[in-house]
């Protein structure tokens, strides 16, 4: 009911004040589980929790028994490590007390500590033996061995016998089987047990919450993203990386930081979508490499090569010829999710867009970005994606749907811009929104 009432209100907002018509089959809500919610470039679906937290499946459960039982083993060679130097160093200790006691020579304390011995190996022994009992096999192991062969259970035996040693014998038997009598079956044990009555609880849980509740779950739109990958030239038509050849001209450190502000923008904006996991193969795999591609192209040099050179992180030397990390690292993007989604920005200004260095010679322009007054100054040039591809964005079977594209009234502008601001609108910290448009360059 709630959804319907902001939906109503929405609509006669729309109507009324703004007099936009509205089209109401297109705008009619339909049932949340079973369709799919698309709200900035998001889609949200009411799923079941387990759909969300599914059950370990079978291989994982192995896996997980596996690893408790390493575990345990571990912790078990560590306790008889350290049991066995104990010992060593007790033996050492007896060894030496008892040659000096046969060479005659006596100790003198002032306390008598034999009760405080005594206790100490009276606790010892207690434990060794509450130790030895909680293991359900040793207990089975001296059972059997106890009652096999037991004749005097015979009545033609016992008949025979005094009663004094008849008695004696019942009551050796009630008391070897309070101790040693197995009180589960012999195929499974108490950590078994234990384990089967948690998984039966868990799956009782599970099936109640998914009968009374529903969960909202994200994901990203992962097919329009690959398409996306695809129109701006990350890829081929097989879905492999490629170079892109327009951005051959630009220094190194301005390739890297482009593809960076790509990568970041995406992993920043999915970082709450629960396949946030495919986003990021797209960016480590897909763009990464295709940076590689466009500078061992630039270099006339292998895919190795520039591996090599540039290591996998992407690093490239600054003016003052320090080594900086513009690219997200593959151990950082493997550490990312499980975020809130604060502040989003948007990767499409950062995608359909690149600046290309004019080498101009003249640099007293100032810098264009709002609130900054710097001189020194280098000029760019905006290249669009739909005019480097000669696709209107209008026309939905060409272009990816979502996809939002800057107006062509930009494209092939030139701006001054200071290194600081240059960097950040490669790496996508800001938009053309934060630069004084009314004041481009006329370049010829």
């Amino acid at each position: 009911m709630l959804t319907i009432e902001i939906r109503d209100r929405i609509i006669a907002v729309l109507e009324r004040d703004l007099e936009v018509k509205v089209d109401r089959l297109s705008s009619s809500i339909h049932s949340a589980v079973s369709e799919k919610i698309e709200f900035l470039g998001v889609e949200f679906q009411a799923v079941a929790p387990s759909v969300l937290h599914p059950p370990m499946s079978e291989k994982a459960k192995r896996a997980r028994k596996k690893y408790l039982k390493m575990k345990a083993e571990k912790a078990q060679e560590l306790k008889n490590a350290r049991e066995t130097r104990r010992k060593k160093l007790g033996l050492k200790i007896l060894n030496h007390l008892f040659k000096r006691m046969r060479r005659g020579e006596e100790f003198e304390f002032d306390f008598r500590i034999e009760n405080e011995v005594r206790q100490v190996f009276k606790d010892w022994a207690e434990e060794t033996v509450a130790e030895y009992f909680k293991s359900q096999e040793h207990c089975q192991y001296w059972h059997r061995l106890l009652t096999s062969g037991d004749f005097l259970s015979l009545t033609r035996v016992r008949d025979q016998l005094p009663p004094a040693l008849v008695d004696s014998y019942d009551k050796f038997q009630e008391t070897l089987d309070r101790f040693f009598m197995p009180m589960r079956g012999h195929d499974m044990t108490e950590e078994e047990e234990s384990l089967a009555e948690e998984e039966e609880k868990e799956y009782e849980k599970m099936t109640v919450e998914d009968l009374t509740e529903l969960k909202m779950r994200a994901n990203a739109p992962i097919e329009l993203v690959r398409k996306a990958v695809k129109l701006a030239g990350f890829t081929n038509s097989m879905g492999r990386p490629r170079p892109i050849k327009l951005l051959l001209c630009l220094d190194d450190a301005d390739i890297i930081k482009w593809y960076a502000g790509v990568g970041r923008r995406w992993l920043d904006f999915f970082c709450c979508c629960r396949n946030f996991r495919m986003v990021k193969t797209v960016v480590s795999y897909h763009l990464r490499f295709s940076c590689f591609l466009t500078l061992a192209e630039k270099h006339e040099c292998t895919k190795r090569q520039a591996i090599s050179h540039f290591t996998k992180d992407l690093k490239v030397a600054n003016d003052d010829g320090v080594a900086e990390v513009h690219f997200p690292t593959e151990r950082e993007i493997k550490m990312m999710g499980d975020k809130n989604l604060s502040d989003p920005k948007p990767v499409d200004g950062a995608l359909t867009m690149i600046l290309v260095r004019l080498a101009v010679d003249d640099t007293s322009y100032p810098c264009l970005a709002h609130f900054c007054a710097k001189t020194d100054t280098v000029l760019y040039r905006i290249r669009l994606l739909q005019n480097r591809l000669n696709v209107d964005p209008l026309n939905e079977n060409k272009w990816v749907h979502g996809l939002s594209a800057i107006h062509e009234s930009l494209n092939k502008k030139c701006l001054p811009l200071c290194s600081m601001h240059s960097s950040d609108l490669l790496l996508g910290k800001i938009t053309l929104q934060d630069i004084d448009c009314t004041q481009f360059v006329d370049v010829k």
